[in-house]
């Protein structure tokens, strides 16, 4: 079994828009399917979110820098979608019960953002 799910981190990789060049972020995730969740603190203010918006092809990896890197597509996801609710709602799931504060306000106030992994199977391929 695969337990990349279970991973503390991902490595996101977008392509500044203004400097063209890679940025790395290391991010709390979800892994929902094929489809990577992710909740932006900052909002659409986030460099990361905003990098992503003008050319949303990004890599990520998956537990460690040195991982597999995954090839795929980032978007905002829709306010007020069920999409909306289930990004929210796996990403705060999966850190509070280790978290030593509370998440709610954060899962309330965040923008989810979700990465389409661009091959399904290397999900789930271990390096």
């Amino acid at each position: 079994m695969d337990d990349r799910g279970e991973q503390p981190f991902c490595y996101l990789t977008t392509i500044g828009r203004v400097s063209g060049r890679p940025h790395t972020i290391e991010i709390w995730f979800a892994l929902h399917g094929t489809t990577l969740c992710l909740l932006s603190g900052g909002g659409d203010r986030s460099d990361w979110v905003r990098n992503l918006s003008l050319r949303p092809a990004v890599t990520v990896r998956i537990g460690r820098r040195d991982a597999a890197e995954l090839a795929g597509r980032a978007r905002v996801v829709e306010a007020g979608s069920d999409e909306d609710e289930l990004v929210r709602r796996l990403v705060a799931g999966k850190y509070q019960p280790t978290y030593g504060g509370d998440l709610s306000s954060w899962r309330r106030e965040a923008l989810p953002v979700a990465v389409d992994l661009e091959d399904p199977a290397a999900v789930g391929r271990r390096r």
